[in-house]
């Protein structure tokens, strides 16, 4: 029996995971990708075999070129797609503005499209980073009043946060753990269930708002390690010492782990 999977969002996330669902035995993937300025010109690029970026990641050009190859993967801007899929992972972007507030407008117009087209029994999975409560408040809200059915009896709803890095995308994916978060514990099953075909590592379960929480705070750890790094290094500098070196010395005691200071905070 063939599980079709629809991913929206041909981007860094969506791109990998398509790639590595569709070398799964039985799962037939599309991508589903506007055909915008920006980003239009992927379609064609991806149903060619060719990855987007070409040298950049580490496996991706072979294994898109694979399963292209299969024919169990191909990227289309019909929307209608929607209708005939057992799964739909969103992987919009999901940008702050200059206030650092999330804007979720192609997060909702894809709501909105799944839930006017998608069938009865359909698993849901966002994977774009989203604050606690969007999952539910935003998302499940929407796809409901749009389709008439109910979360957690006519179909499923689950939140599953990527872990990606750029140069690493597919290693990221197969190899670090994954936390799945359903809004009922027959959705979080459906997609730890669907990741454990592809990921090597353990895949958690827990409900949908602890794992959205999972992932604000795990972002911010960084962030702020980041930033403290770079504070550090200023400090250093002033001082004329060699903060990696510092760096080194502070982390022979197990229990520290100082990042090294970087751009993005």
């Amino acid at each position: 029996m063939v599980t079709r999977i629809t991913v929206i969002g041909m981007g860094y996330v969506g791109i990998p995971c398509a790639a590595l669902l569709a070398d799964v035995d039985g799962f037939q993937v599309t991508g589903l990708q506007r055909r915008s300025k920006r980003s239009g010109w992927k379609i064609e690029h991806l149903n060619a075999g060719k990855s987007p970026f070409e040298g950049d990641e580490p496996g991706l050009d072979e294994l898109v070129a694979k399963v292209v190859a299969k024919g169990s993967f191909k990227v289309t801007d019909d929307i209608d797609v929607l209708k005939d899929s057992d799964v739909i992972l969103i992987d919009v972007q999901t940008p702050t503005d200059e206030n650092h507030v999330p804007q979720y407008s192609s997060l909702k117009e894809v709501s909105k499209q799944i839930g006017e087209r998608m069938k009865k029994g359909t698993l849901v999975i966002v994977e774009s980073t989203v604050a606690p409560g969007t999952t539910q408040n935003i998302v499940q809200k929407i796809i409901e009043e749009r389709s008439g059915m109910k979360a957690g009896e006519d179909f499923d709803l689950a939140f599953a946060y990527e872990r990606v890095m750029p140069g690493k995308l597919l290693q990221n994916i197969v190899h670090l753990p994954r936390i799945v978060g359903g809004i009922t514990p027959q959705s979080a099953k459906r997609a730890v269930d669907l990741y454990s075909k592809i990921v090597k590592a353990e895949v958690h379960q827990t409900n949908v708002l602890t794992a959205e929480v999972s992932k604000t705070i795990e972002n911010a750890y960084r962030d702020v390690n980041i930033a403290f790094a770079n504070e550090m290094a200023l400090v250093c500098e002033s001082l004329g010492v060699n903060v990696y070196e510092i760096i080194d010395l502070v982390n022979e005691l197990p229990s520290r782990i100082m990042h090294i200071p970087g751009a993005g905070v």
